[in-house]
């Protein structure tokens, strides 16, 4: 009895062990799909956030440095700038770009200038170096331009696909302060888009007193308070070059002869037409126009066309030759007018 006893205590023994290797192998089993089930929310919040993402949201979501790092050298993460990683790549889109320059300033920082008119569709201008407005100075670093404004208030703040970035009207601002050229360009786009709130740019100029880009912002925004008949944005930035220009101001869609003109000057008789490559619109609008031109000629009226192209690229050159063609037509015999 007593050894077959023992061999059951010995069998028994054996049975308990057996089942406490299978628990712990299902306890390991469990814990590795729970660990792999833990990467699921990294995948998804780097899909919203156009493949990136930051030491701080992976501390949120569980992870360690140590884990952190094991993940960077495996090839999960992929280090983009300090404290951002791209997840499982480093070709971003460049809204992904935009992101991670974001969050690697800091909690508060703003995607700005010229970067977020980009986002915001008021320019197709990519700088490559992506601009960011920080709370507090920070040092420009590779890829990323780095700005300083304390005075950022709630206005100023807004978010475009989950970027966070500077509202149109502090980015309109401060695009006047980085690249005037363009800014014309760039608010005929927010009107475009339905997103020029005068009253909040106004409120915006009112607390931005002495800061730079304020004055172009304001003499750019001034053709859309202006009282004249004007149909398109290509007819006001018109406008706008001839007024800083200093030369007599046109009417803008004006009737003579049959025809309205896009900008006429009445003592002169002389018109300017604004084309866009897209403006004839086939070979019946295109003799239309070569015969507009003839009887505007023999009614005495000259007549010259401008692109916005050439708005662009030679505004100097083209005022220049405006003022000239006007100084001709004063020294010409007028016809009466009918």
């Amino acid at each position: 009895m007593f050894p077959r006893d023992s061999r059951n205590v010995r069998d028994n023994a054996a049975l308990q062990a057996t089942r406490g290797e299978n628990q712990r192998d299902f306890a390991l089993s469990l814990g590795m799909r729970d660990k792999a089930r833990t990467h699921h929310p990294i995948a998804e919040l780097a899909a919203r956030q156009h493949g990136v993402i930051s030491t701080n949201q992976l501390v949120e979501l569980g992870y360690s440095k140590k884990a952190i790092s094991r993940a960077t050298v495996s090839g999960r993460l992929h280090q983009i700038h300090w404290g951002v990683y791209g997840v499982g790549h480093r070709a971003l889109s460049r809204k992904g770009r935009c992101l991670a320059a974001v969050l690697s300033c800091g909690d508060n920082a703003l995607l700005s200038h010229r970067s977020a008119a980009w986002l915001w569709g008021l320019t197709k201008w990519w700088v490559p170096n992506v601009e960011v407005t920080a709370a507090s100075r920070r040092e420009t670093r590779e890829e990323i331009r780095v700005h300083s404004a304390a005075a950022l208030t709630p206005e100023d703040r807004s978010a475009s696909e989950g970027i966070p970035a500077t509202a149109i009207p502090r980015t309109l601002l401060d695009f006047a302060a980085a690249d005037p050229r363009f800014l014309g360009g760039a608010v005929e786009s927010a009107e475009r888009l339905g997103q020029l709130d005068l009253i909040a740019i106004d409120s915006l100029l009112r607390r931005s007193r002495g800061f730079r880009g304020v004055a172009r912002l304001r003499e750019a925004l001034e053709i859309y308070r202006d009282p004249a008949f004007t149909r398109s944005g290509l007819e006001r930035r018109f406008l706008a070059l001839v007024k800083r220009a200093g030369l007599t101001r046109p009417s803008m869609n004006y009737f003579i002869e049959g025809y309205e003109l896009d900008a006429y000057w009445p003592a002169e008789r002389f018109a300017v037409e604004l084309d866009t490559y897209d403006h004839h619109g086939g070979h019946i609008e295109f003799e239309k126009d070569r015969l507009r031109q003839e009887d505007l000629k023999l009614a005495d009226i000259e007549m010259t066309r401008v692109t916005g192209v050439r708005m662009d690229r030679e505004p100097e050159a083209l005022v220049a030759r405006l003022r000239r063609l006007l100084a001709q037509r004063r020294s010409h015999p007028q016809r009466p007018v009918r």
